[in-house]
């Protein structure tokens, strides 16, 4: 592991104080709530990721990164009594994974093939030893997504993405003059043994080996980013990236709006879930599981399988990048049990309409544990107006989400590295 060091921020920003008033612009025009406002935190967190708050504060980024880069890592930063860093420092070179998790004084994190921890001693911002490794041998290749999770209970439970957008056999060189080949899939699909699911493992212990020390809760799984544990109703949820490229691959089969509906899925995890990737995707506007055209499958044919149905199906190809159950009490009591999503946003041309995402969505639960109709919480990211929302124009684009130890929300930029804070004071 590399040495520990401290790295000057890029900026350590003097933003505006919270203005109260209700007429005044939120930084960076972002659009909330009434009586909700936003302090900039930080800026210049490069490649940041996912976060993890201590009780006194600190707060933790995770980075994908690679290749060795020397911004590979994580990033530490202290805030000061008025919301912004005075302190931030980087160590380690763990990244990749994008994992991160606190349980009181233990930091959980992930590289692509590992699970490790850092003790954090007294009030010190970075631990001055080396980390241990909970969990090793993940596989390597394909999505590098390695979420985690805890419920409070000594479980730790651990996402691994698949192998790639597809399970198909290799194409053949397209003949000329011809159509090129459609992609066969292959079944079973060699993705679904050891990676492509959500497995559960001991918290406390180190030394454990991927899979067999764990237990697999969940298959089928394409790639999550976004995974958290509902303390309220007991449950793991997750939301899984579904597939992409059907009408480039199936445009006889499916339209450009079939495309559009091919949904971000958010499931409720217990033992034996089938998410269903790769032999099928969810259709968000019919409500229905459809079998994949790579199967035999003609964009209208019900799959045929114990496949789950999601919890909640957003709009597609909007990129949800993490999640996070709010069990705070500084935000209105509505806010109380139910979800905040980071959507990073939608890729492809640009659009004077703009992509799906760009935003933080609310996502409520009644007391049954059942979905409500989700809201835009945290708007404005990208920029003013819909064109803003495409990826080569956004300036800011959400992509990940903690909750402070006083109730406060924060959000991560993967553009820019910019981290705010939103609180609630009513006014």
């Amino acid at each position: 592991m590399r040495k520990i060091y401290a790295v000057t921020l890029l900026s350590l920003l003097a933003a505006p104080a919270l203005n109260t008033s209700v007429w005044a612009a939120e930084p960076d025009n972002l659009i909330l709530p009434p009586g909700f406002h936003a302090t900039v935190v930080a800026d210049g967190i490069l490649h940041a990721r996912h976060m993890a708050i201590r009780a006194n504060g600190d707060i933790y980024v995770s980075t994908r990164v690679g290749n060795n880069d020397p911004a590979a890592g994580i990033i530490a930063i202290r805030p000061g009594p008025d919301h912004k860093a005075v302190d931030v420092q980087h160590f380690s070179d763990i990244d990749n994974g994008t994992g991160i998790r606190l349980s009181g004084n233990t930091l959980y994190t992930s590289s692509a093939t590992a699970v490790y921890r850092f003790d954090l001693s007294g009030n010190a911002l970075v631990p001055t030893a080396a980390p241990q490794t909970v969990i090793d041998g993940m596989p390597t290749g394909g999505q590098l997504n390695r979420v985690l999770a805890l419920d409070g209970k000594g479980n730790l439970f651990l996402s691994v993405s698949g192998s790639g957008n597809l399970c198909t056999a290799p194409t053949p060189p397209a003949t000329p003059g011809t159509p090129p080949p459609k992609p066969v899939g292959l079944k079973p699909c060699p993705s679904l043994t050891g990676r492509s699911g959500i497995w559960r493992f001991d918290a406390a212990k180190t030394g454990q080996k991927f899979p067999a020390d764990g237990v697999q809760l969940a298959t089928g799984v394409r790639d999550i980013d976004a995974l958290d544990f509902a303390p309220e109703q007991s449950t793991l949820y997750a939301i899984m990236h579904d597939r992409n490229g059907g009408n480039a691959a199936f445009p006889e089969l499916i339209s450009p709006a079939d495309e559009a509906n091919v949904a971000e899925e958010m499931h409720r995890i217990t033992l034996n879930t089938d998410l269903g990737w790769p032999y099928t995707y969810y259709d968000g506007a019919r409500k229905i599981r459809l079998l994949a055209p790579e199967y035999g499958g003609d964009g209208k044919t019900a799959a045929v399988g114990n496949y789950d149905v999601p919890a909640y199906a957003f709009a597609g190809h909007q990129a949800p990048l993490d999640m996070v159950f709010y069990e705070g009490k500084q935000f209105p009591a509505k806010y109380r049990g139910g979800a905040f999503v980071a959507f990073h946003g939608g890729n492809g041309p640009h659009l004077a309409t703009g992509h799906q995402g760009y935003d933080v969505m609310y996502v409520p639960f009644d007391a049954k544990g059942q979905v409500g109709t989700p809201e835009v919480f945290a708007d404005g990211f990208a920029g003013v107006g819909p064109d803003a929302k495409n990826v080569d124009s956004a300036i800011y684009r959400p992509v990940g989400l903690a909750v402070a130890p006083d109730g406060s929300l924060y959000v991560a930029d993967g553009q820019k590295g910019r981290i705010w804070r939103i609180a609630y004071d009513g006014k």
